[in-house]
């Protein structure tokens, strides 16, 4: 079993290993995964589930496991999602074995962008996704002037560098992308797991003096 990595004293705990008592469906009702040995199970047919938290630009951890489903293929093989602000999904599947990833595997913006590589694991593993989110800049008419910008690190490496997407993926909350959103996670109807989901707010730029010590 993968040790947990542990969160930073300042980040904010959106799942504490014991209740989804900060987590909603999308029609704003209490969630009904399933919480047991510090990790949390979808519930196939009770829905997505969203943070009470929304978010601008943020760094995220999140810990995921798929389950071993041998006679599945293609999108019925541990699949689920991680919709950032609501927004855009960063595939969650058992693709582990693939020699080219496509735009609908683990760690793919779905149908925008595929994973530089395939990083998974075996399924019954726990796999960690770690972000870092730039959300789009917009103007005064609601317009975006700066497109949002994504790094993903899958277990540890890079497998989407810095991407620029174009807007976005299928299935988001809404399309107010000026306006803070949560983190999104999607009920596919497969069992599987997450764990040890932390955010980092940042600010937006930083200071543009220097003050020497």
């Amino acid at each position: 079993m993968n040790p947990m990595q542990p969160a930073p004293s300042h980040a904010i705990l959106l799942f504490n290993g014991h209740d989804l008592r900060n987590w909603r469906t999308r029609k704003g009702e209490p969630a009904a995964w399933h919480v047991e040995d510090s990790d949390v199970t979808v519930v196939p047919g009770a829905g997505d589930i969203v943070s009470e938290e929304r978010f601008t630009d943020f760094q995220m951890h999140l810990e995921f496991m798929t389950p071993d489903m041998p006679e599945a293929t293609g999108q019925a093989k541990g699949n689920s999602g991680v919709f950032l602000q609501g927004r855009y999904e960063i595939q969650v599947l058992d693709s582990y074995g693939l020699n080219i990833p496509g735009k609908g595997d683990c760690g793919a913006f779905y149908n925008q962008f595929a994973p530089l590589v395939n990083a998974c694991r075996p399924p019954l593993q726990w796999q960690t996704y770690d972000v870092i989110f730039r959300a789009p800049r917009v103007d005064a008419a609601g317009q975006v002037v700066e497109p949002v910008r994504v790094t993903v690190l899958h277990n540890g490496i890079v497998i989407q560098n810095n991407v620029q997407l174009p807007g976005p993926t299928g299935g988001p909350i809404d399309t107010n992308v000026g306006e803070p959103g949560p983190l999104l996670l999607q009920d596919h109807g497969n069992l599987v797991k997450y764990r040890n989901i932390w955010v980092l707010s940042l600010p937006l730029e930083g200071s543009d003096t220097y003050e020497p010590r």
